[in-house]
């Protein structure tokens, strides 16, 4: 099995869409804890599909292109591939929610982290079994279980730093170590997998990486520059939350207003 069949180039780019979701991600969620109700849900989805599609999801399919057996054709199963996407967005979402609401608690928080990291790890796996060939395959349990450790710890670190990283230079410190730990965990699931006797005969189903996962990678990659653009359009924490202490201020002094009044 070769997991660098384009050298660095693979990696590298996983690594710089990890790094871009976990960035617009953190963002994102930091808008979310400025605001409430439905404007806190609408900055939750756009940093679930940042942190989620993005950083995770685009980040594990983009490592998958630099994957290959030689001697053996691998295809994809579509709805296999797109339950997998779906999940990430999903237990992202959850975990943020969760952190958000809690606070600063700790238990909230490695909840969140286990539902999160869990649920990862489960998309990773269900994209490698998406993946056919005729070449049987095993997994390392020791390795099966480091990755998900990896990934449990990463996600209880990135719903800390969704909680109480701010300014450019903790965000330029958070995001490189959240890009790494995905990797890791990406790359640590990968080694695990190992051929299993000889390979069988016959055709292999399901569709071609170039086939779909190109032009899938091109749609989020493109949802993520919207949501860059909105993010950038968008006031910072600090304006929103001078915005939400002003109009504070100004419904106490209304409310003093019309009781010296009456």
């Amino acid at each position: 099995m070769d997991h660098f069949t384009y050298g660095p180039l693979t990696p590298g780019l996983a690594f710089l869409m990890s790094c871009t979701g976990a960035c617009l991600g953190l963002l994102c969620s930091a808008r979310a804890q400025a605001t409430a109700g439905a404007v806190r849900a609408r900055w939750l989805v756009l940093a679930s599909l940042s942190l989620g599609g993005t950083g995770i999801w685009v980040m594990h399919f983009i490592a998958m292109l630099g994957f290959s057996m030689p001697g053996q054709e691998i295809r994809y199963d579509i709805p296999l591939t797109l339950a997998s996407l779906a999940i990430s967005v999903i237990v992202v979402g959850v975990g943020l929610a969760l952190a958000i609401r809690g606070g600063s608690r700790m238990s909230t928080l490695l909840a969140g982290g286990i539902i999160t990291g869990t649920g990862v790890g489960s998309m990773h796996y269900l994209g490698m079994y998406a993946m056919k060939s005729t070449q049987p395959v095993s997994y390392d349990p020791k390795l099966v279980v480091l990755s998900l450790v990896i990934a449990i710890v990463a996600a209880t670190a990135a719903l800390w730093a969704a909680l109480h990283v701010r300014g450019f230079k903790a965000l330029s410190a958070a995001v490189p170590i959240m890009g790494l730990a995905v990797c890791g965990m990406h790359y640590t699931g990968m080694f695990a997998m190992h051929r299993e006797g000889a390979a069988a005969q016959g055709h292999v189903h399901g569709s071609d990486m170039t086939q779909f996962f190109a032009p899938m990678i091109i749609a989020i990659s493109l949802v993520t520059m919207i949501i860059l653009v909105i993010v950038a359009i968008y006031p910072n924490v600090e304006q929103m939350e001078d915005d939400r202490d002003f109009e504070h201020r100004i419904t106490r002094l209304t409310a003093n207003t019309a009781r010296s009044t009456v």
